[in-house]
């Protein structure tokens, strides 16, 4: 995993430019109520508590931790990995395999392979895989659940917070200066709700979703290509089997990574021989 800025350059460029709007046509302490912010944040987090189990919830630091990181090209790296392994296995036999098991970081690809080692079916081995993928997605969308259902309540708990600034500034109405403040104090939570879900919470869920979506495309890959080595299939067949998970550029950049590779060892056996 590499550090992934895109997202928090995303909601500073989208703050900057709420600000800047702001400051072309007002005055940004307009827009600052403490109150407002109390009823909004903490009051949709209060109905958040409600919603989900507390253990669910303590898990956001986690999720958010998965929203900062960018997962490497690692469907291209695969490719290279599932020749090297298929050639092995048709070299040396399934049981060859056990000696790589230690250099392979992927806990999902360790868990298929030692599978096919210890001789389990393929039948059964597709079904234990794709139900750890399973297990995979609802452990995510659990994350995506709570910002979605966060973004659903902050402007509900923003339009909450302008109708008790309105009950408040039409109890005073024997006062008429104070009706202008009154109402723009009543709007700002309006707008703190929208802020909130528009710019924050629906970006978090929908950016949750494209990388679970990934997840599952990259461990679907691998349940195709463990059984693939299962059944002896040929490595070159194998390769072009999943070179169709990869995007058209990533494809032809493995293809001529790969084909240098056979190149450089075809010479090295004929410099041996």
């Amino acid at each position: 995993m590499k550090k992934n800025l895109v997202p928090t350059m995303g909601l500073i460029a989208g703050m900057a430019l709420i600000i800047w709007s702001i400051l072309l046509s007002g005055n940004i302490n307009n827009f600052v109520d403490i109150p407002s912010v109390i009823i909004t944040v903490f009051g949709s987090f209060s109905a958040l508590l409600i919603s989900f189990p507390f253990k669910t919830l303590k898990n956001i630091p986690n999720v958010l931790k998965m929203l900062l990181s960018s997962p490497g090209n690692e469907r291209t790296e695969l490719v290279s990995l599932f020749a090297e392994l298929s050639r092995k296995a048709r070299k040396d036999g399934l049981l060859a395999l056990e000696d790589e098991l230690d250099k392979i970081n992927n806990p999902f690809l360790v868990s298929g392979l030692q599978l096919v080692i210890d001789g389990v079916e393929p039948d059964s081995i597709r079904d234990i895989l794709e139900l750890k993928a399973e297990t995979i997605e609802r452990r995510h969308s659990t994350g995506q659940a709570v910002f979605l259902k966060w973004s659903e309540l902050a402007p509900a708990f923003g339009m909450l917070g302008t109708l008790i600034g309105l009950i408040i500034m039409l109890a005073q109405l024997d006062d008429p200066s104070t009706i202008g403040i009154g109402m723009a104090t009543a709007l700002v939570t309006t707008f703190y709700g929208s802020l909130m879900a528009n710019l924050v919470f629906i970006p978090i869920a929908s950016n949750l979703k494209v990388q679970t979506d990934e997840e599952l495309f990259t461990a679907q890959m691998i349940i195709e290509g463990v059984l693939e080595i299962q059944a002896g299939t040929n490595p070159r067949l194998l390769e072009e089997k999943l070179l169709l998970y990869l995007n058209p550029k990533d494809r032809n950049n493995s293809k001529k990574t790969n084909k240098g590779t056979e190149n450089e060892k075809s010479n090295e056996a004929i410099n041996n021989g």
